[in-house]
C-alpha cells in the first residue's frame, strides 16, 4: 500500500518567497528520520515544496483556464512538502507518521494512493495499458 504523507507547516502558507528551513538541528533531525524510512525499505520520494508566494494556481471555468499567482489569500494551511512511502498497512503508515520530528502545531496528513482496483470494472477500462514509463497503470 502506498501513502502520501503531506507536510502542513504552521504559518507557511505566508512564508516569504524563497523561504527555506534555517533550523541546523531541524533539518539533521529531519535527515535522520529520512534516512530511517530509507533504511526500514519503505521511502519511494520526498521533496519540499516552496511556498504558497512562489506558486499559482489555474482554475477552470466554461472551459478556459485562468492562472492566478500566489500567495493565496483565502488559504489556512498549505502543504510544505511530503513523503510518499510504501507499507502493508494503514497502521503501519501511522506509525511512521508518529515518529516524524515535527514541530508544535504542525501537521502531517497522511492520505492512501489509489490503486488500479480500486476503481470500478468500466473505469478500468477506460484506464486501459496506460504506461508511465517505470510505473504502468492498468492491466
Amino acid at each position: 500500500m502506498r501513502f502520501m504523507m503531506l507536510v502542513i507547516p504552521k504559518g507557511y502558507e505566508s512564508a516569504d518567497p524563497g523561504t527555506v528551513p534555517d533550523d541546523p538541528e531541524a533539518v539533521a533531525r529531519m535527515m535522520e528520520y529520512n534516512e530511517a524510512l530509507q533504511k526500514a525499505g519503505v521511502l519511494l520520494a520526498l521533496d519540499g515544496l516552496h511556498p504558497p508566494s512562489m506558486g499559482f494556481r489555474v482554475s477552470y471555468s466554461g472551459g478556459t483556464p485562468t492562472v492566478v499567482d500566489g500567495p493565496f489569500a483565502e488559504v489556512k494551511e498549505v502543504v510544505g512538502g511530503y513523503w510518499m512511502i510504501e507499507v502493508a498497512s494503514r497502521e503501519e503508515a501511522v506509525e511512521w507518521a508518529k515518529k516524524a520530528p515535527m514541530a508544535d502545531d504542525e501537521i502531517i496528513e497522511v492520505r492512501q494512493v489509489q490503486s488500479f482496483d480500486d476503481f470500478p470494472e468500466e473505469v478500468q477500462d477506460a484506464i486501459g495499458d496506460f504506461d508511465m514509463g517505470d510505473k504502468e497503470i492498468g492491466r
